[in-house]
């Protein structure tokens, strides 16, 4: 059964995954995040309470500066993804003025975001938080679709970290900046209230193991070799 509803969720991401189906890897090469990640916490437990009282916390996060972030960080789309992550590079990112890198991330970033996180998703079918509590969050057009859509683990926060990784290898003096960004992408959706802070914390682990299997693919390092030539052709002008 377990194994049924893995291969039926990663048939539908493939397909509609975030609007994007690029992939380096297939997903027997993915991380199987339903081997290693335990369970969400249960109901009651202390975990649970902290959960509970980080999602308050973040509603009071949400009319800051901090919380307009956190909803710009809601688009997963590789344009979105580029440019908030450029001052972190320190460099802008874009598909016109980086498009090797640019074509990088667009092809690893579901790797994580959606191969390495789908089978957890189904398997447990953790309610989101804004359903649990029937409350808005600061993103209320994605609401709807995503309200049936397992909550633990982060998909998201695997993106930011596993892009931040990727974009460190390319571009080291800036690895410091490029996690905290990367770990600030993932912290953004408890703070707009699609995720338990649980499910973040799980989703930042399992994008940290996206990258050695990518670095096992020879498209990938194929592609990661074209965005370093350029990352160090444009940092001489």
């Amino acid at each position: 059964m377990k194994k049924t509803l893995c291969i039926s969720a990663l048939l539908f991401a493939a397909i509609v995954a975030y609007g994007q189906s690029n992939h380096y890897l297939t997903k027997e090469e993915a991380p199987h995040d339903t081997v290693f990640m335990g369970p969400p916490p249960a109901f009651g437990s202390l975990l649970f309470e902290q959960d509970f009282h980080m999602y308050q916390f973040g509603k009071t996060i949400r009319p800051t500066e901090r919380g307009k972030q956190a909803v710009k960080d809601a688009n997963t789309s590789t344009n979105n993804i580029l440019e908030v992550f450029s001052e972190a590079f320190g460099m802008e990112l874009s598909k016109e003025n980086t498009p090797e890198i640019y074509k990088l991330i667009n092809t690893m970033k579901e790797d994580a975001g959606s191969y390495a996180t789908r089978c957890t998703k189904n398997f447990y079918k953790r309610t989101r938080p804004y359903a649990l509590y029937n409350e808005p969050t600061a993103v209320p057009e994605a609401e709807e679709g995503l309200r049936n859509n397992g909550s633990y683990v982060s998909g998201h926060s695997a993106i930011g970290t596993s892009v931040a990784m990727v974009l460190a290898t390319i571009n080291p003096e800036r690895q410091d900046q490029l996690f905290k960004r990367g770990l600030d992408f993932g912290e953004s959706r408890w703070i707009v209230g699609f995720h338990h802070y649980s499910d973040v914390k799980a989703g930042q682990m399992v994008g940290a193991l996206v990258l050695p299997a990518l670095l096992n693919n020879d498209a990938f390092m194929e592609q990661l070799a074209k965005a370093k030539k350029e990352f160090k052709r444009l940092s001489k002008k």
